[in-house]
């Protein structure tokens, strides 16, 4: 890149964030700081250190992990304002290859269900049948491990989707975004979903990891909120921010989060903080932490898989000793 590239690059995001940014006054620190860095010459023209740099001046003021500057080494089509159809096209391709962000559905000995989704959650519209067809086949366990170790994102309307599984027909409020205005678009839980419902009585257990982020941390938090899951793992990564897309240069995209989650019971949520696990364990082994603990849950109940429960719980005891 020459040097008049990097400077409209530069200039390009500060009029992005000063006008989309979620929090203005934040939003006018990050303008500073830009505006000092090309007074420093301190941005590179080669476009992988700028994106780098740049990344590293606008999570200065708060950290904010979705206010970056990302480079594609595939060049980007150039998309009019409100124009996401190439963006649109190029997440039903990943979709598609990624099985609709379900990596896993089965069950285990012991009729304990494992729903591993990965990469991300995709829009319900892309992906909703999938995750609806793989709900509904292990809406007959007796407890539930819903692995996120590996879920980086994803569309708020997806949480809702798959928690509204976890719960019954009577709504109830998950976290909803509060947009730059304070404007705030709540979210509740669907009274009706295609398929069976896994219901809100029988346990979950919720594998998180420190690279959990945004979307899987949207579901952690509301399952955890709800007390509706015992999450065991790590604490996840901590963006609670909703973000948006723009090109700024062939190979670079701007994302400015142009929301906050906002939890209807505290008023908080999990930026910069992560959600917490309430059984700490090394993501590597988290699942067969949860496994355990949901084993248990089974045997305890009593019911037709109790018997099949204890036999494992008996198998793993043998492997240790």
């Amino acid at each position: 890149m020459h040097e008049a590239e990097v400077v409209e690059v530069i200039e390009q995001i500060r009029a992005l964030v000063t006008a989309q940014y979620v929090f203005p006054g934040i939003a006018r620190q990050v303008s500073e700081v830009l505006t000092a860095g090309l007074a420093e010459r301190r941005y590179p023209a080669a476009e992988v250190a700028l994106a780098d740099a740049v990344t590293s001046d606008l999570q200065s003021i708060n950290g904010d992990k979705h206010l970056r500057l990302l480079y594609h080494e595939e060049a980007l089509a150039p998309r009019a304002p409100g124009d996401d159809s190439a963006e649109a096209a190029a997440l039903a391709r990943w979709a598609d290859r990624t099985c609709g962000g379900v990596a896993c559905a089965r069950r285990l000995p012991g009729n304990v269900g494992l729903l591993d989704l990965q990469p991300v959650l995709f829009p319900v519209a892309l992906c909703g049948e999938v995750v609806a067809a793989a709900l509904t086949v292990l809406a007959t366990t007796d407890a539930l491990l819903l692995d996120l170790r590996h879920c980086l994102g994803g569309d708020p309307a997806m949480v809702t989707f798959v928690l509204s599984y976890l719960w019954d027909h009577e709504p109830v409020q998950l976290s909803g975004l509060s947009g730059r205005d304070g404007q705030l678009t709540q979210a509740w839980t669907l009274p009706y979903v295609p398929g069976r419902r896994f219901g809100k009585v029988k346990p979950v257990y919720v594998l998180t990891s420190g690279a959990t982020f945004s979307g899987g941390e949207h579901l952690s938090f509301d399952l955890r909120e709800l007390g509706r899951a015992t999450l065991v793992g790590e604490r996840t990564r901590g963006g609670a921010n909703a973000r948006a897309g723009f090109v700024v240069h062939p190979h670079l995209e701007a994302t400015i989060p142009v929301g906050a989650a906002v939890s209807p019971r505290t008023g908080g949520n999990w930026e910069g903080t992560g959600v917490p696990p309430h059984v700490q364990a090394p993501a590597d082994a988290a699942l067969a932490t949860a496994r355990h603990l949901a084993l248990q849950d089974v045997a305890k109940a009593g019911g037709a898989s109790a018997a099949e429960a204890r036999a494992e719980l008996e198998l793993a005891a043998g492997a240790t000793e």
